[in-house]
């Protein structure tokens, strides 16, 4: 992760609050890594589409997870992450399309979750099944896509991006995710249900590579790993840092990331970086769709089009709904 050079000192002006993601650096441990809590951008995208709870928490990590990652890309592109198992939550899907646009959606089998909460299993595991995790890079038309896959290995989003950072990236990682409910008044004294999540991604960085090194990950089926290297003092000192953080401190509006890093770090010499907004902004159009739409036979047309002969699309990230004539996307 590359650092802008417009460095403060905690405790100067400048907090980044929701919704900003904030780079940072520990000097005295070669860390550098981002913080983030999200509130309003968060529970925009789930209130939109009132996700019972299980799936809404699911899809909070999720983006978290690609908000802490996708800010970190050079380029203009976008960063998805994904999963597909064969739980009762089937698919997630959070997009980030640099520098600062997310959506993200959530695929769920209704029957199969109220089982599933009936019988109390509505650990992250329990609801993603067996399957994957995927990481794809996309820079563009005339680019060729990166993806990354591991395997839903893990009971938590947390230890399966711990996994992938492990074999793709082969970077020192420790990811932190938190996710919580706040019920409280708005200024008119109306009760209020809002969601909010915090995370971290810290990463040894350090000038020689060899000290990045770490032991080979087990093979599978129970099997050891062939050999176990020590972790460089300095990143084991962070990591145990960074392990002691409470989920409620990732996701407290009063603690806030300044405040939690410094908690963790100032004895090492921390700094953060001016923080990168994220906004809740899909990506479809009424242009885009038309253009799908247009690539349909009339035979498709037909068949898709309603007793009134309009064709009606809604989008699964945004739920907008776009409404054409079906005559608008006749092939010529």
């Amino acid at each position: 992760m590359m650092m802008a050079e417009n460095a403060l000192k905690l405790g100067e002006p400048g907090f980044a609050g929701d919704d900003h993601v904030l780079p940072f650096q520990v000097e005295g441990l070669d860390v550098r890594g981002r913080a983030v809590q999200l509130g309003p951008m968060l529970d925009g995208i789930l209130g939109r589409h009132d996700y019972p709870a299980p799936v809404a928490r699911l899809l909070a990590e999720a983006i978290t997870l690609t908000v802490l990652l996708g800010t970190s890309l050079k380029f203009e592109g976008k960063l998805i992450v994904q999963t597909k198992g064969d739980g009762p939550v089937d698919l997630l899907v959070a997009d980030f399309a640099a520098p600062e646009n997310v959506r993200a959606y959530a695929r769920f089998d209704q029957a199969a979750l109220d089982a599933a909460i009936a019988a109390g299993a509505t650990e992250p595991h329990e609801l993603l099944g067996k399957g994957i995790l995927a990481f794809t890079i996309d820079q563009g038309a005339h680019t060729q896509r990166y993806q990354g896959i591991v395997p839903l290995d893990g009971h938590t989003l947390e230890e399966i991006a711990g996994v992938y950072f492990r074999q793709s990236e082969q970077i020192p990682t420790k990811v932190r995710l938190g996710v919580a409910e706040l019920y409280d008044r708005d200024a008119a004294g109306k009760a209020r249900h809002r969601w909010r999540a915090g995370g971290m991604v810290a990463q040894f960085l350090p000038q020689a590579p060899e000290r990045m090194r770490q032991a080979d990950l087990p093979g599978g089926d129970g099997e050891e790993a062939g050999h176990k290297i020590a972790d460089d003092d300095n990143w084991a000192e962070a990591k145990a840092m960074v392990e002691t953080i409470d989920a409620d401190e990732l996701t407290d509006p009063n603690v806030g990331t300044e405040r939690l890093l410094f908690r963790l770090f100032h004895e090492r010499g921390v700094r953060v970086y001016q923080p990168q907004q994220v906004f809740d902004r899909c990506s479809c159009s009424r242009e885009k769709l038309k253009g799908v739409l247009s690539g349909l036979s009339a035979e498709e047309i037909a068949h898709t089009a309603d007793d009134k002969g309009e064709i009606a699309v809604t989008c699964e990230f945004c739920s907008t709904t776009y409404r054409f004539e079906a005559a608008e996307v006749l092939p010529q």
